[in-house]
């Protein structure tokens, strides 16, 4: 018997070495199929269908470019033409990006549930409110429900394939009270969602176990959410630059908002060029291409996560 005990301190001791998260609980990475080391990037476009420059950035970016997926604000004006373009190419990743505020001076939008089902998320002039604290201190979560599932359903009705959600301005994520109506949209649709890290939910919320909720939910999010501020005198190019090249092991979100530059988008907001800036950084500049290429960082859209949560539902 002595004999064999090397043998077998050989056969056993890698497993012995094995991390709790590989031997015991395969990380998100390895869900889906690659290595717990591998760095996986979804670059997510937020804002979509806000403007026809937001439309054109997003496309542009998702066929020539680093940008996997993008979420849609269902109540805005160009919803229509994303719209179209998710039905002519299911392949494409889009997302919802839930909207209960209309930020912009000049440029406004309404509820798509009926204004009297939705009154306290109506300001005087009938459109969503500007900012989430005036939804909070107005509204009530059962009426951000409403509102967020109507958007979901017209989605649906119009041929969307929706494979994610976040919240627009952080509306559903900043409250606990709203938190729940995120939680329950996820679990209701089946679908993933962008999720802070529990850094974040602590400094925000003092509530980082959001997350273990989540888990025992079955609801499948990235491990990291790019929310950082750029340093002093740091350009956008140069942010995003060293942003990618630290990127940790797992599944990491990153979101911009990219549109075209032009006359539209300088009509709505005075930060039009980091939006244009953002659009060339993630479609055509070499240098964020080769940092992706020397890096060996993975780009994958919110589907595979989607999927991943379904067919774990199933299993439950």
């Amino acid at each position: 018997m002595k004999h064999l005990l090397p043998t077998l301190l050989t056969t056993l001791l890698p497993v012995f070495l094995m991390t709790p998260s590989t031997a015991q609980n395969p990380t998100l990475a390895e869900r889906l199929g690659y290595k717990a080391t591998d760095r996986l990037l979804i670059v997510n476009c937020d804002d979509v269908g806000m403007s026809h420059a937001s439309n054109a950035a997003a496309i542009d970016g998702m066929e020539n470019g680093s940008i996997t997926s993008s979420t849609i604000m269902v109540p805005c004006p160009w919803f229509p033409e994303i719209a179209a373009y998710a039905r002519e190419h299911p392949e494409a990743d889009f997302g919802l990006h839930l909207t209960h505020t209309s930020e912009w001076k000049r440029y406004r939008w309404g509820p798509v549930a009926s204004k009297n089902e939705v009154p306290g998320l109506v300001d005087p002039q009938g459109y969503l409110w500007p900012n989430i604290e005036a939804v909070y201190a107005h509204a009530t979560p059962e009426q951000a429900t409403i509102e967020a599932r109507a958007q979901i359903q017209k989605a649906l009705d119009a041929g969307i394939d929706i494979t994610h959600l976040d919240s627009h301005m952080g509306t559903l994520q900043y409250d606990l009270r709203y938190y729940e109506v995120y939680r329950k949209l996820a679990r209701e649709f089946n679908l993933s969602i962008r999720m802070a890290s529990r850094k974040t939910l602590d400094a925000y919320l003092n509530a980082g176990s959001l997350r273990d909720q989540l888990d025992a939910d079955g609801i499948v999010y990235p491990d990291y959410l790019i929310h950082g501020e750029r340093q002093e005198g740091e350009s956008i190019a140069d942010y995003w630059k060293r942003i990618l090249a630290a990127l940790n092991p797992g599944v990491t979100e990153l979101y911009i908002h990219a549109a075209l530059a032009g006359g539209e988008m300088k009509h709505i907001t005075n930060r039009w060029q980091t939006r244009a800036e953002e659009h060339r950084l993630f479609t055509t500049d070499p240098e964020v291409r080769q940092i992706l290429k020397d890096h060996h960082i993975i780009l994958i859209g919110y589907r595979p996560l989607r999927d991943l949560q379904r067919k774990e539902q199933t299993q439950r």
